[in-house]
């Protein structure tokens, strides 16, 4: 507990001397601006006016002006920076309405309003807890674990949590006389969250008090009883560990080691816990008498390990070298057991100072911060992945039987993590970038089969919308098992997790043969029309996939095994005699080839002078024949043009064979026709569309239909392939109120 009660501070009618404060403060930390941290500590005590918080109870402001001092003084131990002792000082007072951000802002800058806004969100995101959960104590549950996670995942600045545990911990020590409930609730909450997080912010000091009051009111008669056992054998005890500091000390001093040494006190829920987990009785467990042995350097641990053990028998099996392999949290020390004066067994930890205020202090101890910023300094990014260390969470992930996807499951592994809220209040982990789909098949397969909608914070959002921390889903789900093959399509963004992707191509495969050839017949035959590629030999391109027919692709795209844009990169590769890839977004900053060159093979002829024909306008993957024009080479058309038809009858000697060559990096420009509903925003959205997906509008014209409320466009695009044309088509498709979008041309 803070002394601020009984301190000199304390003026004999009661109030607070708040500049004696300060200068007690200054015993602990450093404080650089003593007249706005003062400033702020008067403007908490001088708000009198009573206000309704948020649970709608009148809140006391000289309950919130005390408790912002406690939180003060936690931090103060913590060796905090004054931008955290600001914002702890007037944190309650913002929480319970007293005053705003606005106010606070006004008063002591953005950055301190920043920090009090980060530490009310964490409340937020804790009040969403289910209260009626029972969760046996010392049992870790995955909801709990993930709402832990999602606490971490919404700081942005270490100093947040480490303000909301101070206040969290003068939460707990205030409830010794409030209503049972109160009690309950306010423990259950200290256990389960932050304990864990004082823990896993290496604050040990914090999280021994955190565990063992949430402890008291939770486990009441087991508290009491390790209590009372404690107090029994308590001057036994410490005249035991005074004769064992002494002949430490000694014998430290006779190989010319200077030690600090001390007595520790064991902590009644870690008495407790070790009881259960060992089913062993108090008068067992071995570290009830402890010593602490501080050294200056390494090498002076392990002597001091050799003179303890010298001293006493050391218990097998009872030794643990915490500094060769620290803790997950970042704690360095050394304990062994050993046999010591009268039999007893003693534990004995041995650590350099420096391990010791990391063992208190955790991140305290490695973060220092420059004033006015979030600790960015020369080692910023290391620090960022030492934090990042200390807060990673074991992740689980579920066994898959495809063998394509388990390089994705790995990279999901390291990404970042989003967590979101499913309506009940629980927290579902999931691989950032993941989407209401995604959602749907983590929390049950059946689930994302027949999801047909989904919405987040009550509001109804696309299937392919990017989620973000914090956000409740909803998923609207049809009577009947049905995925959709467009979700496989990587284009269209609905999945973006390798898991969910599994699932669905594992319902397809499950599907019947006939069925799988039917659907990717249609599939296919759907993309050609829309890309107006005519008709194409497919039984060359199914050898390329491994497959012997053309029924056999089509049953492959059918089941999700082959996708649409392979199929499309599949033909443009045969075509142009180009190794296959999977084409990525366009570039438009790469530099174009001016189409008069060598993107066109004429009788096995390379670099012959080309021209694309501008009734048709080819793009690479389209079968094409030229036409040997006067004056300007050879000019490209796609063999199903009506021109081409034309000079057939006409001058069929000047038809040429014509294949695309294998130089990459030509753009060509391809007419699109686009009908839609009209609505404000329409050619906008459009025009983003292609601009995210970088690709080049050479000319655009649109058309309004007041009969039937409809719009007609007509753009000029330039692409480099068939694959990436499909994918551009099937994301205007994407767009609200568009009715259809396909290729189109002038002979055709």
């Amino acid at each position: 507990m803070v002394t601020v009660r009984n301190n000199p501070v304390v003026r004999e009618d009661g109030s607070i001397d708040l500049r004696a404060w300060i200068e007690h403060l200054k015993e602990k930390v450093e404080i650089t601006d003593e007249e706005g941290l003062l400033q702020l500590a008067e403007y908490s005590r001088d708000l009198k006016d009573k206000t309704p918080n948020s649970q709608n109870v009148w809140a006391d402001s000289a309950s919130s002006f005390m408790t912002g001092l406690e939180m003060v003084e936690i931090l103060a131990d913590l060796r905090m920076d004054t931008d955290s002792l600001k914002a702890a000082v007037i944190y309650r007072a913002v929480r319970e309405r007293q005053t705003t951000l606005e106010n606070v802002s006004r008063m002591a800058g953005t950055g301190i309003a920043k920090l009090i806004e980060g530490v009310l969100r964490m409340a937020a995101i804790a009040a969403v807890m289910n209260p009626e959960k029972k969760v046996v104590l010392g049992q870790a549950t995955d909801q709990l674990d993930n709402l832990r996670k999602m606490l971490v995942a919404m700081v942005d600045d270490v100093r947040v949590a480490l303000i909301k545990l101070a206040e969290r911990t003068c939460a707990i020590r205030a409830v010794k006389t409030a209503p049972e409930d109160k009690k309950q609730k306010v423990a259950r909450e200290v256990f389960d969250i932050y304990a864990p997080l004082a823990h896993r912010l290496g604050i040990g000091h914090l999280k021994w008090e955190l565990e063992d009051l949430s402890f008291r009111y939770l486990q009441p008669e087991a508290y009491m009883r390790i209590a009372k056992l404690l107090d029994e054998k308590r001057m036994d005890r410490d005249n035991y560990i005074r004769n064992v500091v002494k002949q430490i000390h000694d014998a430290l001093a006779r190989v010319g080691i200077e030690a600090e040494i001390s007595g520790r006190a064991k902590h009644i829920y870690s008495i407790w816990r070790k009881m259960k987990r060992k089913n062993i009785d108090f008068y067992q467990v071995y570290d009830i008498r402890a010593v602490r042995v501080l050294v200056p350097e390494i090498r002076d641990c392990y002597a001091a390990l050799g003179v303890a053990h010298n001293l006493w028998q050391h218990i097998p099996k009872e030794f643990d070298d915490y500094i060769a392999t620290p803790k997950e949290n970042g704690y360095r020390s050394l304990h062994t057991a050993v046999l010591g004066p009268e039999g007893k067994v003693l534990e004995v930890q041995i650590r350099t100072q420096d391990m010791h205020d990391e063992a208190e202090l955790g991140v305290c101890a490695h973060w220092r911060y420059k004033e006015g910023s979030t600790g960015r300094t020369d080692s910023y990014d290391d620090k960022i992945a030492w934090l990042r260390q200390v807060l990673e969470w074991q992740e689980e992930l579920g066994d898959s039987a495809v063998s394509s996807v388990l390089s994705q499951f790995s990279e999901d592994i390291i990404d970042e993590r989003v967590y979101v809220f499913t309506p009940d209040g629980h927290v579902v982990d999931l691989a950032a970038g993941a989407t209401p789909l995604d959602f749907a098949y983590h929390v049950h397969t059946e689930v994302g089969h027949r999801c047909r909608g989904a919405k987040v914070n009550g509001r109804i959002v696309p299937l392919n919308y990017k989620l973000q921390t914090g956000e409740q889903v909803e998923i609207l789900k049809g009577n009947e098992a049905r995925p959709s093959r467009d979700w496989l399509q990587p284009s269209l963004g609905f999945i973006g997790t390798s898991r969910a992707r599994a699932k669905v191509v594992h319902w397809f495969k499950q599907q019947d043969r006939g069925r799988n050839i039917e659907d990717g017949r249609e599939v296919l035959e759907k993309e050609f029309k829309r890309l107006d590629v005519g008709k194409i030999n497919l039984e060359p391109l199914a050898q390329t996939f491994g497959l012997r027919t053309t029924e056999d692709l089509y049953a492959a795209v059918g089941a999700g095994d082959v996708r649409v844009s392979q199929v499309l990169s599949g033909i443009q590769a045969l075509e142009g005699d180009q190794p296959q890839q999977e084409l990525l977004p366009l570039d438009t900053r790469r530099p174009r080839i001016n189409p008069v060159t060598s993107e066109f093979s004429i009788n096995g002829v390379d670099n012959l002078m080309t021209t694309i024909a501008g009734c048709c306008k080819p793009v690479p993957g389209d079968e094409v024949v030229g036409y040997i024009s006067v004056g300007r080479g050879v000019t490209v058309h796609r063999k199903n043009c009506k021109e081409v038809t034309r000079l057939m009858e006409s001058h069929a000697d000047r038809i040429v064979d014509v294949s695309w060559s294998a130089e990459a990096g030509h753009f060509y420009p391809v007419d699109i026709f686009i009908k839609a509903y009209d609505r404000q925003g329409l050619l906008r959205d459009i025009t983003q569309l292609l601009a995210s997906e970088r690709v080049n509008v050479t000319a655009v014209n649109t058309l309004s239909d007041r009969s039937d409320n409809t719009a007609s466009m007509a753009l000029t695009i330039e692409i480099n392939s068939l694959a990436a044309l499909g994918d551009v088509l099937a994301r205007i498709n994407q767009l609200p109120n568009v009715v259809e979008v396909k290729r189109s041309h002038q002979g055709h």
